[in-house]
């Protein structure tokens, strides 16, 4: 949602990118110069701060350095977690990861409490269904057992 906020911000900011000028002229944001690449190319200055702004809207969007699923981890008692994972809405795979993230956590919890293995109570995967789009969950609880 945040991220939403910030696109629709810039958006409004980029679409209002003049400022107002001596008399009733209108001086705009972007210099209405072009760039030379070769003698026969050149480009506007205008198309590329657009193309920017379009890969920038992209990239709040997708954020391709974002992990594919989070977790939401719960305490039960001393020796009982459930976790509820969430893929990122936008993806370009890792939809069949999150058995394996999940006992990777599993894992985790296992070795930092001192606990010789885990024993999986419930596992359940789905897709929740949402206003901008459908994203896959999961959720499961452990026990950890065998104290060492």
């Amino acid at each position: 949602m945040r991220r939403l906020l910030s696109l629709l911000a810039v958006s409004s900011l980029v679409a209002a990118c003049s400022t107002p000028g001596s008399g009733t002229a209108v001086t705009p944001l972007v210099p209405n110069k072009t760039l030379s690449l070769t003698a026969q190319t050149a480009v506007p200055l205008a198309n590329l701060a657009a193309g920017a702004v379009v890969i920038g809207a992209i990239y709040l969007i997708y954020d391709p350095l974002a992990p594919n699923w989070e977790i939401e981890e719960q305490r039960l008692t001393e020796d009982t977690y459930r976790m509820s994972l969430k893929m990122k809405r936008f993806h370009t795979g890792g939809a069949g990861e999150s058995q394996q993230i999940f006992r990777r956590r599993a894992s985790q919890l296992q070795y930092e409490q001192g606990f010789a293995a885990y024993r999986v109570l419930d596992y359940s995967e789905g897709i929740d269904s949402q206003t901008l789009g459908a994203r896959r969950v999961a959720e499961g609880t452990i026990r950890l057992v065998n104290q060492r």
